[in-house]
C-alpha cells in the first residue's frame, strides 16, 4: 500500500512541474517585435537623413583639406521577428561606420541575441568593406535582415 501511495505522490509531483515549466515558458512568437536604435552599435547623427551628406573639417595641424561624409540609409528589410535597417557614413569611397537604428527588440531574447549579433555584423562590414560578410550564428534572421538591407544601402551608395 506504502509504495502505491509513493507512486502517486511522484506522478503527481512529476505533473505539476512539468505543468509550472510548461506554463513558464516564454516564446518569441508574438509577432513582429517593435524596433528602437541600438546606442551599444553605432550612434545615429541627429537630423541626419537618408543620402544627407556633411562637411568634417580636418582639426589637426597642417591639414588645409576637409572630407565629405555622406550617411547613406539601406531599405528597411522585414524579418520574421521584426525590420532591420542599416545606415552607412561614407567617406572618401570608404565604409567608416555603420548604424543599425532599427533591428528587432521586442523582448528578452531579441535584445540577447542582437546585442552580440550586430556587433559582430558591423565590425566584418567595416573590415570587409562590402557585404561578403559572414551571418552570425545563432542570429540568422537578424543576419539575413542586416545583409538585405546592408546590400541596399551600397546598392545607393554606388559601392
Amino acid at each position: 500500500m506504502v509504495r502505491g501511495v509513493n507512486r502517486i505522490v511522484f506522478w503527481f509531483l512529476s505533473t505539476v512541474t512539468v505543468l509550472v515549466l510548461l506554463f513558464g515558458y516564454h516564446t518569441s512568437t508574438s509577432g513582429p517585435a517593435a524596433s528602437a536604435p541600438l546606442s551599444a552599435i553605432a550612434s545615429v547623427t541627429p537630423g541626419a537623413t537618408s543620402d544627407a551628406t556633411t562637411e568634417d573639417s580636418g582639426s589637426s595641424s597642417g591639414s588645409s583639406g576637409s572630407s565629405a561624409t555622406t550617411t547613406v540609409t539601406g531599405d528597411e528589410a522585414q524579418t520574421q521577428w521584426g525590420p532591420v535597417q542599416v545606415q552607412l557614413s561614407i567617406a572618401d569611397g570608404k565604409i567608416t561606420d555603420v548604424a543599425v537604428p532599427t533591428y528587432p527588440n521586442g523582448n528578452g531574447r531579441d535584445a540577447e541575441i542582437n546585442s552580440y549579433a550586430l556587433p559582430q555584423l558591423v565590425k566584418e562590414t567595416i573590415a570587409a568593406q562590402s557585404a561578403d560578410i559572414d551571418m552570425v550564428s545563432g542570429a540568422t534572421v537578424t543576419s539575413d535582415g542586416y545583409l538585405q538591407s546592408l546590400q541596399s544601402a551600397l546598392d545607393k551608395a554606388g559601392l
